[in-house]
C-alpha cells in the first residue's frame, strides 16, 4: 500500500477501537462471537458433566437452571447472532462491489451495542447469580425470579438487541442501493441474498422482543402486572410475543449459513449453483412463512384444534422451500468436479445433518405427536441438530472459505479435517441419543435423573460426544494460531472463486475495489475468467475515493447505556442519569460535529494498482 497517506491512520488499539471499516468490524464480530462461542461452550459442558451418571451432584440444581439458561441465551444471542454479522461485514460489501456498508458509524455502533450487551449479561456471573428463568424466559417463572439475574438478561438483550437491529437495517440499505453497476437482484450472490431476507426478518422480529423486554422489566421493576393472571394479565402474552420474534429468530441464523453453504458448494463443485432462482425465491418464501408458524412452540398451552391446525400446516408448508434448497445443492454437486477441501466437507455434512432436524421438525408439526414431544429432550435434540447441525456447521464451511479474505491467510487443510471429524462425530453422539431419550420420557431441563430408568447409557454416551465436540473447537483454535505464520498467505485465488470478494487484491486495500467493477452476469467474477481476463472489468476511471472517518463515539454511546443499565438493575437513578448523559452527549456531538469523511487521492491508489497482487 502507499506510504503518503491523505489521512492519519491511527495503528494498535486505537485503530480498532474506532473503525468504521466494514472489514475490520466483521473481524471483531468473528472475535467477540467466537469468545461467547467458549463460554456458552463451557456452560453446556458443565450440564453435560452434570448428566454424566445418575444423581450427580457437580453442580446444585440452582446453578444447573442459570448454566441452562446463560447457555441457550448466550449461544443464541452473543455467538450464532455475531459470528453471522461478522460473515455479513467480511463479505457482502464485496460480493456486491460496494467500498464499505451505506452507513459505517452506524455499522460500528451496531457492533459495540451487542459487546456491551453481551458483557453484562455474563457480567451476572460475578455479580449475585445469573439468570435461572431458561433462555426463554417465560413468565411467571422470569416475573417472580429472586436477585437480579433477570434483569441483566432483559437489559442486555436491550442493549445488544438494539445493536443487531441497526445492523440489520445498515444492511438493508447497503443491499438495496450501493451494488456494483449491471448487479441486478437476480445477480446477487446467493450469500447476499440470504443476507438481505435476514436483514428484513430482523427488522420486523427484534421490535416484538424489545416490547417484550420493555414489558418484563416494567413488570419485574413497577409490579405492571402483564403477566400476572392475579391482577388480570396472562402468561401466555410473554409466549406469544416471544415467539413471535424466537420462530423468525431461527431462520435469522440459518439463511446466512444456508448462503454460506450455497457459496461453497458451487465453488467446490466447479459449476454454477443449480437452480438459482428457485433458491431465491425459495429464501424469501422460506423468510415470509417464517412469520406465520409460531405457535408450533405453543401446541399444549390450549389454544384449541382450530389455531393448532393452522400453524401444523404452516410448519409443514415451510418444509418445501427447504427441501427445495437441498435437491438444489444435491444437483450443483451432482456431475461436478467436486473438491472436498475442509470448507467443502461442513458442507457435505451440513446437508444430512440439517435434514435430520427438519425431519424432526415435521414430526413436531403435528400438535397431537406434539404432545408426547413436548418439553422432553426429543426437543432438545431437535433444536440442536437444527442449531448446531444447521447454523454452526454451516458457519465453520463459511469460515474455512472467507478466512483467507478476512485474515489474508488460509487455515491449515489438515487440522482443518481433523476439526471436521471430531466435531462432527462428536456433535452426533451427543444429541442423537437424546431423540431416545425424550421418547423414553426424560424431561428437559432437569439436572439430575434416577438410576435404574434405562436414561444412564445414553447420557453417557451423549456427555462423551460433547467431549469430542470441545476437542474439534481447540483444534479449530490451534489452527488460527498456527495459520498467523506467513506460509499460510493464500495465493491470489485460493478456491477458484467465483464472486466479487475474490477479484480484489491481497491483502484487502481499505477502499475494496480501486475502480467499481462491471458486473456482466451472475458469478461475475467467473465471467471475466471464463472471457481471459485476470480481473473484473471496470465501470469507471481511476479517481479519488471517498471514505469515512474512525470514529470513538459508538463505543461512548455503548459504554454510557451499559453504565445505565447498572443504574437500573441496582435501582440508582444517579447512575442511570450518567449513564444516559454520556450516551445522549455522544448523539448530541455526532449530530453538530460535520464530518465529512477523507478523499484517497487518485495517486495513492494508481501506486496501489502498481503494487496489486491479483
Amino acid at each position: 500500500m502507499s506510504t503518503h497517506a491523505s489521512h492519519k491512520k491511527r495503528s494498535g488499539l486505537m485503530d480498532w477501537l474506532t473503525t468504521v471499516d466494514h472489514k475490520k468490524i466483521g473481524i471483531l464480530y468473528l472475535i467477540a462471537g467466537g469468545f461467547f462461542f467458549i463460554i456458552g461452550g463451557l456452560e453446556a459442558m458443565f450440564m453435560r458433566i452434570q448428566l454424566f451418571k445418575p444423581e450427580n451432584d457437580f453442580v446444585a440444581a440452582e446453578t444447573f437452571n442459570q448454566l441452562l439458561t446463560m447457555h441457550g441465551t448466550t449461544m443464541i444471542f452473543f455467538a450464532a447472532m455475531p459470528l453471522i454479522f461478522a460473515f455479513m461485514n467480511a463479505v457482502v460489501p464485496l460480493q456486491i462491489g460496494a467500498r464499505d456498508v451505506a452507513f459505517p458509524f452506524v455499522n460500528a455502533l451496531g457492533f459495540w451495542l451487542f459487546f456491551f450487551g453481551g458483557v453484562l449479561l455474563n457480567l451476572s456471573w460475578l455479580l449475585g447469580g445469573a439468570p435461572d428463568a431458561g433462555w426463554t424466559a417465560y413468565a411467571p417463572l422470569s416475573t417472580t425470579s429472586e436477585g437480579s439475574g433477570v434483569d441483566f438478561y432483559v437489559l442486555g438483550l436491550q442493549i445488544s438487541g438494539a445493536g443487531t437491529l441497526v445492523g440489520g437495517i445498515n444492511f438493508l440499505v447497503t443491499i438495496i442501493n450501493m451494488r456494483a453497476p449491471g448487479m441486478t437482484f437476480m445477480r446477487m450472490p446467493l450469500f447476499t441474498w440470504t443476507a438481505f431476507v435476514t436483514s428484513g426478518l430482523i427488522l420486523f422480529a427484534f421490535p416484538p422482543l424489545t416490547i417484550g423486554l420493555f414489558m418484563l422489566m416494567f413488570e419485574r421493576v413497577f409490579d405492571a402486572n402483564f403477566f400476572n393472571p392475579d391482577n388480570g394479565g396472562n402468561i401466555l402474552i410473554w409466549e406469544h410475543i416471544f415467539w413471535i420474534f424466537g420462530h423468525p429468530e431461527v431462520y435469522i441464523l440459518i439463511l446466512p449459513s444456508f448462503g454460506a453453504i450455497s457459496e461453497v458448494v458451487a465453488t467446490f463443485s466447479r459449476k454454477r449453483l443449480f437452480g438459482y432462482s428457485a433458491m431465491v425465491f425459495a429464501t424469501v418464501l422460506i423468510g415470509f412463512l417464517g412469520f406465520m408458524v409460531w405457535v408450533h412452540h405453543m401446541f399444549t398451552v390450549g389454544l384449541g384444534p382450530v389455531a393448532n391446525s393452522i400453524f401444523a400446516v404452516a410448519t409443514m408448508a415451510i418444509a418445501v422451500p427447504t427441501g427445495v434448497k437441498i435437491f438444489n445443492w444435491l444437483f450443483t454437486m451432482w456431475g461436478g468436479k467436486i473438491v472436498f477441501s475442509t470448507a467443502m466437507l461442513w458442507a457435505v455434512g451440513f446437508i444430512p445433518t440439517f435434514v435430520m432436524g427438519g425431519v424432526t421438525g415435521v414430526m413436531l408439526a403435528i400438535p397431537s405427536a406434539d404432545y408426547q414431544f413436548h418439553d422432553s429432550y426429543f426437543v432438545v435434540a431437535h433444536f440442536h441438530y437444527v442449531i448446531v447441525g444447521g447454523v454452526i456447521l454451516g458457519l465453520f464451511a463459511g469460515l474455512y472459505y472467507w478466512y483467507p479474505r478476512m485474515f489474508n491467510r488460509v487455515l491449515n487443510e489438515t487440522l482443518g479435517k481433523i476439526h471436521f471429524w471430531t466435531f462432527f462425530i462428536g456433535f452426533h453422539l451427543t444429541f442423537f441419543p437424546q431423540h431416545f431419550l425424550g421418547l423414553m420420557g426424560m424431561p428437559r431441563r432437569v439436572f439430575t435423573y434416577l438410576s435404574g430408568q434405562d436414561l444412564d447409557q445414553l447420557n453417557f454416551i451423549s456427555t462423551i460426544g460433547a467431549f469430542l465436540m470441545a476437542i474439534g473447537t481447540i483444534v479449530l483454535f490451534v489452527n488460527v494460531i498456527i495459520s498467523t505464520s506467513k506460509k499460510y498467505a493464500p495465493s491470489s485465488d485460493p478456491w477458484h472463486g467465483r464472486t466479487l470478494e475474490w477479484a480484489i487484491p491481497y491483502p484487502t486495500p481499505e477502499y475494496n475495489f480501486a475502480q467499481t467493477p462491471l458486473v456482466r452476469g451472475l458469478d461475475a467474477f467467473w465471467i471475466e475468467k471464463a472471457a481471459g481476463n485476470k480481473g473484473m472489468t471496470p465501470a469507471e476511471p481511476v479517481g479519488d475515493i471517498h471514505m469515512p472517518n474512525p470514529s470513538i463515539l459508538p463505543l461512548i454511546m455503548s459504554i454510557g447505556l451499559f453504565v445505565a443499565a447498572f443504574g437500573l438493575i441496582y435501582d440508582t437513578m444517579t447512575v442511570v442519569v450518567i449513564g444516559m448523559a454520556i450516551t445522549f452527549i455522544s448523539m448530541f456531538f455526532r449530530s453538530v460535529i460535520d464530518d465529512h469523511g477523507f478523499h484517497i487521492h487518485k495517486e495513492e491508489v494508481e501506486e496501489d494498482l502498481k503494487g496489486v497482487k491479483l
